[in-house]
């Protein structure tokens, strides 16, 4: 085979791999999906998901947002003040944070910490067999273990990224205040600017990145096979590939919204 067979060969292997993956991933979350609607419901289950996705998460999304709002201030300050524009600093920052850095970042942070969880819980169940003991059992594996899991991400990422953005934005004001600004200086116009589309634009993105988080994290999980080995694999593409499109999807729903 010549070179150029090869290289046309291995494109066409690709693409079929990635028709295979997406068909297999829709027709899992699809089923995920009907699962949070057929009983029985077990509401421990998607409250324990809850906790695990949004308070365990707390802390880290309270030390992104404000050390986020708090440089991203001092990077505006600077170039502001050369043009005598200190008055858009704070919605400048309120700005950003609640339609980009707020979603963003907290998507970020919570698939480091949430969604490699999730494939990893999901991988070691699966290669240990216990998603075989569940079906055993006479219980539905996908509706018991990944249809909390995905509401649970699209509660719970709006909520903190609102947590996020507050954050934020007060970690600007307090270091705009430290860098000289007057404090009417950065809220005066916060009002006048930013207005709820930005907040409710930002919060849609969140939503939907909570989906992206969860779904490919359980998918990845799901489908392991290798044993110790596949779970390090499938944790690993769960955020890469969580990362990746959420990046991408970030921005085409920014050229959408805005």
């Amino acid at each position: 085979m010549n070179p150029l067979s090869s290289v046309v060969a291995a494109i066409g292997r690709l693409g079929l791999d990635a028709v295979f993956h997406l068909g297999r991933y829709g027709l899992l979350t699809g089923k995920a999906l009907l699962g949070l609607l057929t009983p029985p419901i077990r509401f421990r289950n998607y409250f324990r998901q809850m906790e695990s996705v949004g308070v365990d998460s707390l802390l880290v999304v309270i030390l992104t947002g404000l050390f986020t709002g708090g440089v991203f201030t001092l990077q505006i300050i600077y170039g502001f003040k050369r043009f005598s524009a200190e008055s858009m600093v704070g919605p400048t920052v309120a700005t950003a944070m609640t339609r980009e850095l707020g979603p963003v970042l907290t998507a970020l942070m919570v698939t480091g910490r949430v969604g490699s969880a999730m494939a990893a819980e999901l991988s070691a169940m699966k290669v240990s067999e216990q998603m075989d003991a569940l079906t055993v059992m006479a219980a539905d594996p996908v509706k018991y273990l990944i249809s909390p899991r995905l509401l649970a991400g699209v509660v719970m990422l709006p909520l903190l990224t609102a947590v996020a953005d507050a954050v934020g934005v007060v970690g600007g004001f307090f270091v705009a205040v430290g860098r000289g600004l007057d404090p009417g200086q950065f809220t005066g116009r916060i009002v006048d600017i930013l207005v709820m589309g930005d907040v409710v634009n930002g919060l849609i993105k969140a939503a939907f990145f909570g989906f992206i988080i969860s779904s490919v994290g359980c998918y990845m999980g799901f489908y392991t096979k290798g044993g110790a080995s596949g779970v390090g694999r499938s944790t690993t593409l769960a955020v890469v590939v969580s990362y990746v499109t959420i990046l991408i999807s970030d921005f085409m729903m920014t050229a959408v919204m805005f």
